[in-house]
């Protein structure tokens, strides 16, 4: 059988999306092109940075666009004149019609959820923060909706108890990359067997993350403080109030642990003892390992109570 000669456009910004894109140029795909936000302004000085994707991408001398509008009659004749047959979109934006019907043999989104479930724009993240044993990442075929097209190929994985986002990421961040290999590999031979995503009223959602959904509420019960926590850290943080004595800071935890044990205190009440951080919620408490207090860096608790006093009803709202 004759192999399709494949001449591709790859699709995305962050670091998630370079594996993919190094794993291509490794496997000797022809690569007419790279799509990838434009730069933004990032630091203190707000200076223009470029994506990761583009960093990358412009280190092996691969064409670069960086449209604003995906719409737009210029970038169309532009992405037209790269005259891919294929197009490989990794963490990337919501594309029109006229952009991911245009090549030959379609364009397929890697997606790291096991879809349909986690459909959105957090999977990773939400994964851990609802208490899951187990995701994946999904290869399909793109559609009018988002992370609803035919399904190409899984990879499933499980998430042990202590996982973080950070390090989730980075596993389904390589498994992702050799999912797509394999993928173009079928698409390359003409072997590609598509289903489409099963119907249900009770999948899980991916929503966006924003300041609301990182706050810490501890309320709730131990299991879902610890979950919330880990599936927040590295980033973008899960935040909540300091109260101590008449000061009400906001403050980022990072690192944690899980103790299960009856206790009288109130929920967020923090108890320190022995250089360890305590804060009290149903069936337990969270052991602060690592936070960060405003316009300070982060710190692991042991060093912040070396210079940091906690009142005795301070507590975490």
């Amino acid at each position: 059988m004759t192999k399709r000669d494949l001449k591709i456009v790859f699709m995305g910004t962050p670091d998630f999306a370079v594996a993919t894109l190094k794993a291509l140029i490794d496997n000797k795909y022809n690569i007419v092109g790279v799509i990838t936000a434009p730069d933004r302004p990032a630091g203190r000085g707000r200076q223009l940075r470029a994506s990761a994707v583009k960093q990358f991408a412009l280190e092996h001398n691969l064409e670069v666009l960086q449209p604003t509008n995906l719409k737009s009659e210029a970038f169309i004749t532009e992405l037209k004149q790269l005259n891919a047959n294929l197009q490989i979109i990794v963490a990337f934006r919501m594309l029109p019609k006229v952009v991911w019907q245009m090549p030959e043999y379609g364009t397929f989104n890697l997606h790291a959820s096991l879809l349909p479930n986690y459909r959105g724009a957090a999977p990773i993240h939400w994964a851990i923060i609802n208490g899951e044993t187990k995701t994946g990442v999904t290869t399909f075929f793109i559609d009018e909706k988002i992370d609803t097209g035919a399904i190409i190929l899984k990879e499933e994985i499980e998430i042990s108890s202590n996982e973080t986002v950070g390090t989730l990421h980075d596993r389904l961040m390589t498994i992702g990359s050799d999912l797509v290999i394999d993928t173009v590999i079928q698409i390359e031979n003409n072997t590609v067997e598509t289903y489409i995503q099963p119907q249900s009223n009770n999948l899980k959602t991916a929503y966006k993350l924003n300041r609301e959904n990182c706050k810490i509420d501890w309320n709730q019960s131990l299991e879902s403080v610890y979950n919330k926590i880990r599936g927040l850290n590295p980033f973008p943080s899960a935040w909540c109030y300091l109260n101590n004595d008449s000061e009400i800071e906001t403050v980022k935890i990072y690192a944690i642990e899980k103790l299960e044990a009856k206790h009288k205190l109130k929920n967020g009440a923090i108890a320190i003892e022995d250089n360890e951080m305590r804060v009290a919620c149903k069936n337990g408490f969270i052991l602060v390992k690592e936070l960060q207090l405003p316009n300070k860096r982060k710190m692991d608790v042991k060093s912040l109570l070396n210079g940091y006093e906690f009142k005795k009803n301070a507590k975490l709202s």
